[in-house]
């Protein structure tokens, strides 16, 4: 018989939320990770994207956390994106319902000042951002010796984003006397780095081998001769496959995101959203609750954004690109398939994309089938602008001669042609010759 979260040994007020929320068994990350993080040792959590990692950390953390009067922040949580900060806040709030916990979520793109007043007023945990959680720190508004648990949530993608040095300088700054929890979809060599720097014998736990992508998606691949092909098979698939009902477009940057946006939406296609950095907070909120109403059925987004999107019953997830890091990707499919759900991922390809194909592949160690490209599919004869060759001139070279010294088309003229035609008035000429003014005579009248 399968375990239950009743035979977890968690407080009552948690598993009353925990029946509440209808969450009844745990998923396998969830269920190794809960003894060994119990025992206050460091733990190395790897699993694939959607099999319920902030479950797993928040439930044990959460278990250990006791009132303090302080309010202090005695848990600090750092994800990589706001959109994913904002999903673990929510999700801590409905395993803490019951008990006297306060959550809060900090990020960029709102006035510090408006997060130092909520940490101001009392905070035991604090998920955010590397940057906005190293402001707070530097101001005093978080006391680091407080903290008893740091969790490291999307460590892969945290590193992807460049925020290695914030969060060395975070770390420096938290008690040595802590649990460490981290967690990734994929373990790469600056992740060990992080644990072998910060970390006290930390236990490995595995849903799966790194880079495992989930059995219940099914992946297919298409190849196109570019990327205009990859709009006319989408708007192909999403007008003739009933099974779409609820699909997630990843585009490589937000300049790709706007024109697939534009492209799928020319014949005023309400269904259609969108969603990047570009996009006001309230817009991207309002976005992904029409995506998870079903008001629209296909969300275009970026990678960046779409990390912390935790949306139940996603049946397909479309590339319109191939990611440059194979980790993305795994990250990308991850979002549809969640928990015990079937999704299928499609990766739309172009010649040129062959050896980021080749990277995911190895990467995963399966191939990913290929479907024909259906006949009723145009074929685009248009290139974009990245696609259209680059014609490199050959420079030549040519050695100039040295006219530093040189006075250029100017000589000095012969002597004969220095002569310099001054003109003589007529008393100037009579002075010379009588050696006084002469004069003409007065004039007749």
């Amino acid at each position: 018989m399968p375990p239950l979260f009743s035979d977890f040994k968690l407080n009552t007020f948690i598993q009353r939320a925990l029946a509440e929320v209808g969450y009844i068994a745990p998923t396998p990350i969830q269920e190794k990770v809960f003894s060994a993080a119990m025992s206050g040792a460091d733990i190395c959590g790897i699993a694939q994207t959607g099999t319920g990692k902030t479950l797993a950390y928040l439930l044990p953390v959460l278990n250990q956390w006791r009132y303090n009067k302080d309010k202090q922040v005695q848990i600090l949580i750092i994800a990589p994106t706001r959109e994913l900060a904002l999903q673990i806040k929510e999700e801590a709030q409905k395993v803490s319902r019951y008990l006297n916990c306060v959550c809060m979520a900090a990020y960029g793109g709102i006035n510090l000042k408006q997060h130092a007043a909520e940490v101001s007023e009392g905070v035991d945990l604090l998920v955010g951002t590397p940057g906005r959680l190293l402001d707070l720190l530097y101001d005093g508004y978080i006391k680091p010796n407080k903290i008893k648990k740091l969790i490291l949530d999307e460590v892969d993608e945290l590193l992807n984003l460049g925020f290695r040095p914030q969060l060395d300088k975070i770390l420096e700054m938290l008690p040595e006397k802590r649990q460490n929890l981290l967690f990734t979809a994929t373990m790469t060599p600056d992740i060990e780095l992080i644990i072998n720097d910060y970390f006290n014998r930390p236990l490995t736990i595995e849903a799966a081998p790194s880079g495992t992508p989930l059995d219940n998606i099914t992946q297919y691949r298409y190849q196109t001769p570019n990327y205009y092909t990859k709009i006319n098979l989408i708007k192909h698939l999403l007008a003739t496959d009933p099974s779409m009902q609820k699909v997630l477009l990843f585009a490589a940057t937000k300049q790709k995101a706007d024109e697939c946006y534009e492209l799928l939406t020319e014949n005023e296609n309400t269904n259609v959203g969108i969603i990047h950095s570009n996009k006001s907070q309230n817009y991207r909120i309002d976005t992904v609750k029409k995506f998870e109403s079903g008001e629209i059925k296909y969300l275009i987004a970026t990678d960046i954004i779409a990390r912390g999107i935790d949306i139940s019953q996603i049946t397909h997830v479309i590339n319109t690109d191939v990611p440059e890091e194979p980790e993305a990707y795994m990250h990308r499919i991850g979002r549809t398939g969640r928990a015990t759900q079937k999704g299928t991922a499609l990766l739309l390809t172009t010649p040129v994309e062959q050896n980021a194909v080749d990277a995911i592949e190895a990467l995963m160690q399966q191939k990913i089938e290929v479907l024909p490209l259906p006949p009723e599919v145009p074929v685009s004869a248009t290139l974009s602008d990245e696609e259209i060759p680059v014609v490199k001139m050959k420079t030549y070279l040519v050695s100039m001669p040295d006219i530093s010294d040189s006075q250029g088309a100017f000589h000095e003229k012969k002597e004969k042609n220095k002569k310099v035609n001054i003109k003589i008035s007529h008393t100037e000429k009579m002075k010379q010759k009588y050696g006084k003014p002469k004069t003409r005579g007065q004039k007749k009248r």
